[in-house]
């Protein structure tokens, strides 16, 4: 079973975005979760994690101080706020375990316009 992402769109740079994952059941639960993002013609680069329980996080630098990610375990749910959005921020964004260890779902297109 693959995680379904939503919440990607077209935004002005400056705008925010929430993004929301769900991933099968006890996968979730047990697994540190990431948010991964690929842009065209570049590999698919992890963006944040975020522990089982959600104690800690981590962010690449570029996104550092504009996005949190968060979980909900009880609705097997993963999200993104991301803030203060640059037109380098715009790829597809993607959902999964720390070591990759689930299907890729589709990804939701995060577009930002300079």
């Amino acid at each position: 079973v693959q995680p379904v992402e939503s919440g990607g769109g077209l935004v002005q740079a400056g705008g925010s975005l929430r993004l929301s994952c769900t991933a099968p059941g006890r996968t979730f639960t047990i697994n540190t979760m990431g948010w991964y993002r690929q842009a065209p013609g570049k590999q698919r680069d992890l963006v944040a994690s975020i522990t089982s329980g959600g104690g800690m996080t981590t962010y690449v630098d570029s996104v550092k101080g504009r996005f949190t990610i968060s979980r909900d375990n009880r609705k097997n749910t993963l999200y993104l706020q991301m803030n203060s959005l640059k037109p380098e921020d715009t790829a597809v964004y993607y959902c999964n375990t720390l070591l990759r260890s689930i299907s890729w779902g589709q990804g939701t297109q995060v577009t930002v316009s300079s």
